[in-house]
């Protein structure tokens, strides 16, 4: 294990320490706030402090297996002994080590959110837009497959079938991360290459989407928005829905005044289940702005993470005449397009968090040495 790992760890251990001195006192009681906080960074520290302290046993573990390996004078039965405790004491430090990175890691807070993945069809046409439908199946089926509950929030459907925009909601956790952890990184552009249905004369054509990822807010966040910056607007919705969602006016549509940006919402039958809906996801959009700004001021760190969530940075691109996924911030080549677009998008998901965390992982080991 890196020097670096080691001060790191230390430090956990005797964090947790001081805080289980600060627990044990007759007034921490008398400030329940103060004692939760407390409580929440004790369990973390501690589930990091006995991992550390069962990483040292086992390494000790292995320095005496070693010992009794070179002491066993041709002993049979000793030298299994000592191989098969250096041989356990490996992997397991092996897999503790692996435990420990991730635990050290700076943790995003809205990982464990619920998402809303916006689609937008680009360039292309009817093409984009039925490239769009294509992508709103591959997340629905890859939600289906983690246990995320999903919904559609809202939808613009285009003539031939696709979209011309629609609004996914995703809820749930999966992999020990939340739907916004499992899919951030799929925010940017989306570029595909294939036939179209409409083409006659078997060319291959180029489309594009794009896909944003935001994590949505809880009500605090909503509640902080000021109505008189909102303009809430109410209209006919369009689509499929039955007889009531097409004959009351229960679509809503808000527009965030100071930043124009806005949401809409008509999935729903009630125009007040529909005004909360929305009321989310302009929330989620302009947090979203905010922390693009915020990331913005510091290029350099910027840089080194997988991507921006720019919609204008192309990310990746889906070429079927030859089954490929291409994902070009880490060089991520795959050669089973259709099992990706049916939803089994794992290999790209743990590609991407892993390519995050070993850029987070090496900018930890350049701060330590600062």
């Amino acid at each position: 294990m890196k020097p670096f790992l080691r001060q790191q760890l230390a430090r956990y251990t005797d964090r947790l320490g001081e805080l289980e001195f600060l627990l044990s006192r007759e007034d921490i009681m008398k400030d329940m706030k103060q004692f939760l906080v407390l409580s929440r960074e004790h369990t973390d520290v501690s589930a990091v402090a006995s991992r550390w302290a069962r990483y040292q046993q086992r390494e000790a573990d292995l320095v005496a297996g070693q010992e009794m390996l070179s002491g066993a004078d041709g002993d049979a039965d000793m030298l299994q002994m000592a191989q098969e405790e250096i041989d356990n004491a490996t992997v397991e430090m092996a897999q503790l080590e692996g435990e420990l990175q991730r635990m050290l890691l700076p943790k995003d807070p809205d990982d464990e959110r619920p998402a809303f993945v916006e689609i937008r069809a680009g360039t292309g046409g009817d093409e984009s837009a039925l490239f769009a439908a294509d992508l709103l199946r591959m997340y629905t089926r890859y939600a289906d497959r983690c246990g995320f509950k999903s919904e559609i929030v809202s939808e613009s459907p285009s003539e031939l079938g696709g979209y011309k925009e629609v609004v996914l909601r995703l809820e749930g956790h999966h992999g020990g991360t939340g739907a916004y952890g499992a899919l951030k990184f799929e925010s940017g552009g989306h570029r595909v290459q294939r036939v179209p249905t409409t083409e006659t004369q078997g060319r291959i054509h180029t489309s594009a989407c794009t896909v944003a990822v935001l994590a949505e807010q809880d009500e605090a966040e909503a509640i902080k928005i000021n109505p008189s910056d909102l303009r809430i607007d109410t209209y006919r919705a369009s689509g499929a829905g039955g007889q009531h969602i097409n004959k009351t006016d229960s679509a809503v549509r808000i527009t965030h005044i100071p930043t124009g940006i806005v949401a809409e919402c008509q999935d729903g039958r009630s125009q007040h289940g529909n005004k909360a809906q929305a009321l989310k996801v302009l929330t989620a959009r302009i947090h979203e702005k905010d922390r693009s700004e915020r990331a913005a001021k510091d290029a350099a760190e910027r840089k080194s993470l997988v991507g921006s969530g720019d919609r204008s940075d192309r990310i990746r691109t889906y070429n079927f005449p030859q089954g490929r996924l291409s994902d070009h911030r880490i060089n991520l080549t795959l050669y089973k397009l259709l099992y990706i677009m049916e939803g089994d998008m794992d290999d790209v998901v743990q590609a991407l968090q892993a390519y995050e965390a070993a850029q987070q992982l090496a900018a930890l080991e350049v701060g330590a040495g600062a």
